[in-house]
């Protein structure tokens, strides 16, 4: 059959995000005997006249649409992706009677939610990669396919969703030939980064995330030197900027270890970063590890610096091991990118200023502190059940699409904005989501790459920042 998977993600802040999964998708329908062409509209201009154009020339058999965010996660200036999508599904069905599959992070989030949005056939939840061949050889037959595993559904009203098959999950990461699919010009000149992936699933219980019913939480690794061997081949085509996307990458830590020694056994020449490390298992001889394998950034994902924030978050980790980690970086060379979420459970002046405390005193002038303020909460999740004890959340599961934030009720939000922006103010290595959402930061992407800077950006926010200080912004 011939198959158009459209890529509907248009958000370039803080910055484009490369479609891993449409990728690996398109390829995994190609490889059982499609036709398939990937519509991507990040950059475009006009996404309604380049889908009609597609649409209208290829003339698709099936439509797939490739859905990544819900919304922006912003709780100050709210962004809501799918008032988009439902758009783009009603001018689908002008030009064509073909099926319209959904996919992608946000349908495991909520997925009768999103399906109700529009008249679509079904939604894949889960592994696309194994699902969606089965799914277009089901139609390609004339065969049902409300009845398939891992397919969502809404049958004469009612909202049904099939357990997901045994898994056929491989060890193989997977190096889509991005060029092939993407215009990685356009990605590569606002410095976004090649996504990959050493597992899927996630054995955390935070109360706000969604991970475990994106991926389960059961691990599926892959294969350290296949992840060696991706890395390197993407490298080979010149995209030497690639991310670790995995939801933690360093648990289970012995995977970490193994992935980074096949990593510093290959000649890739890429520059590695990951965002996602847990505090719980970082020590000197992972961060050695990584600098062997060739990393030149790392995040981690703390939250809070407070004990008592961390326990009404279940982190799983206290600032015993918070501190630890700062003394750690302190001993080595990565650049890294510390990740704040002010307002959660438990949040009150006093642990305000215990964070704030912490990332001045310990974070290092050449790193970055990122604050993020309230939660989004999602239906099912442990933080949708404190908010509702709380008082905090009075609206319906079916009504939570529309996005809707957690703060801690013992804590004032202007009074934590305004104690956030005047730790800002003397530290120019600190940024808010306001400071992500500038929308002229994909113009910095862009000059930042004429003057030769590579990926991640944020190693430059001080000079960043000042500069843009004297230029009269007070960001």
């Amino acid at each position: 059959m011939k198959i158009l998977l459209v890529s509907t993600n248009r958000n370039t802040l803080p910055m484009p995000v490369i479609p891993i999964g449409a990728c690996i998708v398109a390829h995994a329908a190609e490889r059982s005997g499609h036709t398939v062409h990937l519509l991507d509209l990040m950059f475009t201009r006009d996404a309604t006249s380049d889908l009609e154009s597609a649409v209208i020339g290829l003339k698709p058999d099936v439509v797939g649409l490739s859905v990544r965010n819900i919304d922006n996660n912003d709780m100050r200036n709210t962004v809501f992706f799918l008032n988009d999508l439902k758009s783009l599904v009603d001018a689908i069905r002008t030009w064509t009677a073909a099926p319209i599959l959904l996919g992608g992070a946000a349908l495991g989030v909520m997925p009768e939610e999103i399906l109700r949005l529009g008249a679509v056939s079904c939604c894949v939840i889960g592994d696309g990669e194994m699902i969606f061949p089965l799914l277009l050889d089901r139609i390609s037959q004339g065969g049902n396919i409300q009845d398939m595993p891992g397919v969502a559904c809404i049958e004469n009203g009612t909202f049904r969703k099939n357990p997901p098959a045994v898994s056929g999950f491989s060890p193989i990461c997977m190096a889509p030939d991005y060029p092939r699919w993407l215009n990685m010009a356009a990605y590569r000149s606002h410095l976004a980064t090649v996504p990959i992936q050493t597992k899927t699933g996630c054995q955390f219980r935070c109360v706000y995330c969604t991970y475990p019913k994106i991926e389960g939480s059961a691990y599926c690794l892959k294969e350290p030197g296949s992840v060696a061997d991706a890395v390197e081949k993407i490298a080979s085509t010149g995209l030497r900027d690639i991310e670790i996307v995995d939801s933690v990458f360093n648990a289970p830590l012995d995977h970490a270890m193994n992935v980074c020694a096949a990593l510093a056994g290959v000649g890739h020449k890429a520059r590695l970063q990951c965002l996602e490390l847990n505090p719980l298992y970082f020590d000197d001889p992972l961060l050695m590890a990584m600098e062997r394998a060739g990393f030149a950034g790392m995040g981690i994902t703390l939250e809070s610096a407070s004990d008592a924030v961390l326990r009404g978050l279940k982190k799983g980790f206290t600032t015993r091991e918070v501190h630890h980690a700062a003394e750690v970086v302190r001993r080595h060379r990565i650049p890294c990118a510390w990740i704040f979420l002010l307002g959660g459970p438990g949040e009150t002046e006093d642990t305000v200023k215990e964070t704030l405390h912490f990332a001045e005193k310990h974070i290092r002038p050449r790193d970055v502190a990122f604050f993020n303020t309230g939660i989004r909460i999602y239906p099912g999740t442990e933080l949708e059940s404190t908010a509702r004890s709380q008082g905090v959340l009075s609206r319906s599961p079916e009504d939570m699409l529309s996005p809707v934030f957690y703060v801690s009720p013992d804590v004032d939000v202007p009074w934590m904005e305004r104690e956030l922006k005047k730790s800002m103010s003397c530290h120019m290595n600190f940024l808010s989501m306001d400071s992500l959402g500038l929308p002229f930061l994909p113009t910095i992407h862009r000059i930042g790459h004429r003057l030769g800077l590579r990926p991640p950006l944020w190693r430059h926010t001080r000079i960043i920042r000042r500069c843009l200080r004297a230029a009269g912004m007070d960001v």
